[in-house]
């Protein structure tokens, strides 16, 4: 018997589109209920696919694999974005990978808890905060090893005295803080890098190369421009309460150490 051309137009019965597109049938099945796969067409009770559903389940593949949300990939794949944001959305969806581009772990809420040694709920209570941020995978909140070390730095703070409630009320004011902060940030992108961008004679590829440099340029400045300013107001407040309120001996402690710390960061 000769074997079957592998990408013959079809039609396909949905395991024979599975095996060729490497997936499940039952992914098949989720992408045609979040409306990222066409319906296929009917003759009968049999369901038969064709090479155009071939075609965009390799390219949800793909799109999957540089780390998008399917919500992303869906008006991607409607056209509702830009051609030339398509790389700007994936350089978003995987700024947080090391700088080796290793596979990142990612972490229910039950494995970040036995990893951090806290229980569930107290996670969900810092959760519903906003003091952990989860990231979405594979359309699921998930929680990596940078979210292990935080929840482990927030310990440090309660082993300290710091009452839970008060922490969580200033978790509440920060997130609040700094997403206002964050949306002010991205709006000037848009206005002053994106815009003039897309507004320019370049061709639809440079646009997207211009893009996606500029926002890996301007990520990690903003982020360390926050973090420094942060650190240094701070500081400024903590010498300042201390100076007012403190006895000789904590302020010059309190000194010292601030002139140690000032340009240096946070002890691990």
């Amino acid at each position: 018997m000769a074997l079957e051309a592998p990408d013959r137009p079809g039609p396909f019965r949905v395991e024979d589109l599975a095996r060729r597109a490497d997936v499940s049938v039952d992914t098949i099945r989720f992408y045609q209920k979040r409306k990222l796969l066409p319906p296929p067409t009917r003759e009968g009770r049999v369901a038969w696919y064709g090479a155009a559903h071939l075609e965009r389940l390799r390219r949800i593949r793909d799109l999957r694999a540089e780390g998008l949300t399917l919500a992303l990939i869906g008006r991607m794949l409607d056209g509702a974005i830009d051609p030339t944001d398509v790389p700007l959305a994936a350089a978003v969806a995987t700024a947080e990978r090391s700088d080796e581009l290793r596979a990142e772990e990612f972490l229910t809420l039950d494995e970040l808890a036995t990893r951090a040694g806290v229980p569930r709920p107290l996670l969900e209570a810092v959760a519903r905060e906003h003091l952990l941020v989860p990231r979405t995978h594979d359309g699921e909140a998930r929680y990596t090893s940078a979210d292990v070390a935080v929840v482990q730095q927030g310990l440090r703070l309660l082993e300290q005295g710091l009452p839970l409630p008060e922490l969580l009320a200033l978790a509440r004011e920060h997130h609040e803080t700094t997403r206002a902060v964050a949306e002010h940030a991205v709006s000037l992108f848009d206005a002053y890098v994106r815009e003039p961008l897309r507004a320019s004679d370049l061709d639809d590829e440079a646009k997207a190369e211009r893009l996606v440099e500029a926002f890996r340029t301007l990520l990690p400045a903003v982020t360390t421009l926050v973090a420094h300013h942060f650190r240094r107001v701070l500081l400024d407040v903590a010498q300042e309460h201390l100076e007012s309120v403190g006895a000789t001996a904590e302020i010059e402690a309190a000194t010292a150490e601030s002139a140690r710390r000032l340009d240096a960061g946070w002890p691990s």
